[in-house]
């Protein structure tokens, strides 16, 4: 990830050579040390420590999902194992994350937009659950709480956005005959209403006597229940 997002720097996809700082400038210039990561002869095995601790808690499903992420997530960010670019990976690491547990949100909006839009809640919560990471007592809720916060509004925003759309004129029609194509054997008009929820029963009907006549399905036998298969 960070090769493909640094594509042309001198360090892409390799781990920081020296240590790093999280730091914090203020507005009179002064500079606040937030965090001090991973040092960085210790950040491969960190990275990998991690990974497996990740997989060890999706395979065994010791954790609800998000939370796994959100563990991840912070843990990524508190190793800061390149020398720039961490927050980059880490949002597309975010993203990979979710896709993986169900949570496809990301593929039609901006996640880092939303992030963009909350850096100072961002910077808090990373703040307040990053303290006293390296003893291993760092508390992981105000992280967990962001990040829910963000999916959760991203969802909301989604909602919003698909409920202004109107379909396109054809597109049920379209969906039912998808359907029909999709079945390998018989089907009935029962089945392809449980496959189309949202088109009415005289509108499935209607598509099947329009591909009836022209040749497409036939019909195995009479009434409600009857089976159809496609021709050719």
């Amino acid at each position: 990830m960070h090769r493909l997002s640094h594509a042309g720097s001198g360090d892409a996809g390799q781990w920081k050579r020296k240590d790093n700082e999280i730091i914090r400038k203020s507005r009179n210039g002064s500079i606040e040390v937030i965090f001090k990561p991973v040092g960085a002869s210790s950040t491969p095995e960190a990275i990998k420590q991690l990974s497996l601790a990740y997989r060890h808690s999706i395979e065994q499903l010791k954790y609800p999902g998000l939370y796994a992420v959100a563990c991840l997530i912070l843990d990524f960010l508190c190793i800061h194992p390149f020398r720039d670019g961490n927050g980059r990976v880490s949002r597309l690491l975010t993203l990979l994350a979710l896709y993986q547990h169900g949570y496809d949100v990301g593929k039609y909006l901006s996640l880092e937009r939303i992030i963009e839009q909350s850096k100072e809640t961002y910077y808090e919560a990373l703040r307040k659950s990053s303290t006293r990471w390296h003893q291993a007592k760092h508390d992981i809720e105000p992280w967990l709480c962001y990040l829910l916060g963000t999916i959760n509004s991203s969802y909301r925003e989604f909602e919003q956005r698909a409920g202004g759309i109107k379909a396109t004129r054809g597109a049920k029609t379209e969906h039912i005959i998808h359907m029909i194509n999709e079945q390998a054997g018989e089907f009935s008009i029962s089945e392809i209403e449980r496959l189309c929820p949202s088109v009415s029963r005289d509108m499935i009907r209607k598509v099947f006597r329009q591909l009836q006549k022209q040749k497409k399905i036939t019909c195995l036998g009479r009434g409600q229940s009857a089976r159809w298969k496609r021709i050719g």
